[in-house]
């Protein structure tokens, strides 16, 4: 029998090919004739377009094309708010708004062809501040709307359950866009093939998501467009359906009729990006006295850029999400996405869990002080169990919770730590603890959340696997290997992930929403049980005996009444080709999840699992120079089971490294709505001597509804990290920062603002 490789750890499939340098990224294609895309973007923030002349840049030798908003199709594209155009009409509403696209023979000639293009803008007022645009005040980014979303819910009796707290206590937080900081820009090829159809490849999260935006937006059918996913480097959600480069690049493919390569440098990677949605959230929330929650009511505004994207549902996430890992009865939340004339915002990893769990956490640990608990104890406490259907209906099949508590804390030496008496000098040393939930699938883009996985058997008994799932880095093509090679006992090197093609791929929703390894695991599952059933049914014509007489292993086929009669998949293939009326085999399995897409009243259960981390990390704060440094960090990911522990470990230390950039260095900054710090060069990162070994630990809580109990363990980890550092940052030298990032500067205020309460 061929040795199984679920739950063991091993090298990603498509590894050796990118340390190797042969991975095609999108980048990387060269077509005959290829010509090269440049974009021209708007440098204010709102401003009407008076006047564009592009006679010069169409007469330089070498330009092939230039296009305006004139040239560009009247159907506006988006994800639920259509209300943006492939190249502005007549309006600006963010600086770096595309104005203008350029196809030339060489990239030097298309920048040359930009420097040409004559714009002439009559500036407008931008709003640049959410809270004032909620209040009425400055221009409207939208004629007659302000507001992109807006969520209101109430369950139980808040009110009479906040006068029968023991304590209540409120505070105000603030978050701010975070860059996902993928290795590789956005970068697409697009062409036109001898037939008229539009061929694209694309760096992208979600093959038919994109191939369904570039139909809309082209006004193309949906045939008549062929995307390949190409080789991605990184997404963590930028690389979803928010940006405009592949839409660009088609236009100028059709246009051009040629092929046209459209790589964004980083600078434009930056202004097209979407980042993290920035949120301002009043939270208040009322415990009894053993620290049981028993009232929560949330205000947040959020700040949404020029145009909507997915920014609406990542403010969806920040007002309910968290309030379903505790048992608690009593919530009431009122969230508004305001527009403002600043670049988008929207998908980011964690997809705005990471904003409210910092709220959360620091405010746990905030209450757990002042009733002179131990935040672990209240977490604990509150912790949501198996079987429990929360405030909001989802239903809790799994939840390793309470472990990832016990495995970070123990890890750490919470106890020990926290009971240490504080070191004197300038260097104080602290722990903090955080604990999150985030989804595996989510039934409310539409009413499927499901997955379809093509098997093809080859006549040499190896196989090909058709997915549309795309593998952006996290492993999706070694964890489907993975999955069909246990289920049909072969080798794993047998067996090959063929990357997605919308002509030849089934179609999937992509990669978001930790769904990959729930649902394509599920339906690999199906599909490699129906080729099993192919085989076997094969077998049986061959030998002469019923189907359920054979059995399978080791890439063969045997029936007990023959055990000398062994026939290979190989031969069994060819067999059943070479008969008549023979074919091939080649299967499919479809598998949807068993859930429920939220009701008017947001009520449902939209995932099939739910997954947990808990994390604690200890810092050390130079009190001199308000420097902050995280030595040692421990999160556990409650992943279900563990496919391969070393991708788990992988996505749970990158995850930890994102947080921590988040908390303490990173933040996009504008000025007057532009933003200041577009380059690597200025936006700060965190680099190996900034991270602490990072460690991490798997807790195989081992859901009903998962393959083989496997649910997501790509966006969990980073939720708890922010407030971690955070509370860490407290117990070190008593100063708590609820304003994101925590800068030296934000630390030294805080220390002699406490020093002058102290002298009061």
């Amino acid at each position: 029998m061929s040795a199984s490789t679920l739950g063991q750890s091993v090298p990603q499939v498509n590894a050796l090919s990118k340390v190797l340098g042969r991975a095609q990224y999108a980048g990387d294609i060269k077509l005959p004739g290829m010509l090269h895309g440049k974009v021209l973007r708007s440098p204010h923030p709102h401003a009407r377009i008076v006047r564009i002349d592009v006679s010069a840049a169409r007469a330089l030798a070498g330009v092939k094309v230039v296009l305006t908003g004139e040239d560009a199709p009247n159907t506006p594209w988006g994800v639920h708010h259509k209300e943006r155009y492939i190249l502005a009409k007549g309006l600006v509403r963010f600086a770096g708004e595309e104005v203008a696209a350029v196809a030339a023979i060489s990239e030097d000639i298309a920048r040359d062809a930009l420097d040409l293009i004559e714009v002439e803008y009559e500036v407008l007022p931008a709003q640049l501040n959410p809270q004032d645009g909620l209040l009425g005040h400055g221009p409207e980014v939208h004629q007659g709307r302000t507001l992109a979303h807006d969520i209101q819910f109430h369950r139980g009796d808040v009110d009479q359950a906040f006068a029968n707290a023991h304590l209540v206590f409120e505070a105000d937080y603030s978050t701010h866009a975070q860059y996902p900081g993928y290795l590789e820009p956005m970068a697409t090829v697009a062409a036109v093939d001898p037939t008229g159809r539009l061929e694209v490849w694309t760096s992208t999260q979600s093959a038919f998501l994109a191939r369904g935006r570039l139909a809309s937006a082209l006004e193309m059918p949906h045939s008549r467009i062929r995307l390949h996913q190409t080789t991605t480097g990184g997404g963590f959600g930028g690389k979803m359906i928010e940006d405009a480069n592949n839409l660009i690049a088609g236009l100028l493919a059709v246009h051009a009729q040629r092929p046209v390569r459209l790589v964004n440098n980083r600078l434009e990677d930056f202004q097209a990006c979407c980042s993290s949605v920035p949120e301002q959230i009043k939270l208040k929330i009322g415990m009894d006295r053993e620290g049981h929650i028993v009232a929560k009511d949330v205000r947040i505004v959020a700040d949404c850029g020029a145009y909507a994207g997915l920014a609406p549902e990542v403010m969806h996430v920040s007002a309910m999400r968290s309030d379903n890992m505790h048992r608690i009865q009593h919530v009431r939340c009122h969230a508004s996405l305001v527009y403002t004339h600043t670049p988008p915002h929207g998908a980011f990893r964690g997809f705005g869990g990471t904003q409210m769990q910092f709220a959360l956490n620091s405010h746990i640990d905030t209450m757990a002080e002042m009733l002179g608990l131990d935040p672990v104890d209240i977490h604990k406490r509150n912790a949501i169990r198996v079987g429990d259907v929360s405030v909001h209906g989802w239903q809790i099949g799994s939840t390793g919770l309470m472990e990832c508590i016990d495995q970070a804390t123990q890890a750490l030496h919470w106890v020990d730590k926290r009971k240490a008496p504080p070191k004197s000098g300038s260097k104080r040393r602290g722990v903090g603890v955080a604990a999150a939930m985030h989804v595996s699938g989510n039934r409310t883009i539409g009413n499927w959340d499901g997955s379809t996985v093509g098997i093809k058997v080859n006549e040499d008994g190896r196989v090909l696997i058709h997915s549309s799932e795309c593998d952006a880095g996290q492993g999706a093509m070694t964890m489907l290997s993975q999955v069909v090679a246990h289920e049909l006992d072969i080798p794993l090197a047998h067996v090959h992930v063929v990357p997605p093609d919308t002509d030849f791929s089934p179609y999937c929703i992509g990669s978001l929403a930790s769904r990959v390894t729930i649902v394509a695991g599920n339906a690999a599952i199906v599909a490699s049980r129906h080729a099993k059933e192919a085989l076997c049914a094969a077998a049986a014509h061959v030998l002469k005996v019923s189907a359920a007489d054979i059995q399978l292993a080791d890439g063969c086929a045997m029936t007990p009444s023959m055990p000398d009669k062994r026939l290979t998949y190989g031969e069994l293939v060819r067999a059943h080709i070479w008969r008549h009326g023979g074919e091939g085999i080649h299967v499919q399995g479809t598998w949807d999840a068993n859930t429920v897409m939220p009701d008017d009243q947001l009520y449902g259960n939209i995932a099939p699992a739910y997954s947990f981390a808990a994390q604690v990390v200890e810092v050390e704060v130079d009190t001199d120079t308000g420097r902050v440094q995280v030595v040692d960090s421990f999160v556990s990911d409650d992943c279900g089971k563990a496919l391969n522990p070393l991708a788990v470990h992988g996505q749970s230390n990158g995850a930890s490294a994102q947080a921590i950039g988040w908390a303490l260095y990173e933040h996009l900054q504008l000025e007057d709505g532009r933003i200041a710090n577009g380059e690597f060069s200025d936006y700060t990162m965190p680099t190996a001597d900034a991270l602490p070994f990072l460690q991490s630990g798997i807790v195989e809580s081992n859901d009903p509804n998962g393959p083989f109990g496997a649910k997501g363990a790509s966006e969990t980890a980073i939720l708890p990290g922010a407030p971690a550092i955070a509370n860490a940052i407290y117990h070190a030298v008593g100063v708590r920062i609820r304003d994101l990032p925590i800068t030296p500067e934000k630390v030294l205020t805080a220390l002699k603002e406490k020093q002058g309460a102290a002298h009061a």
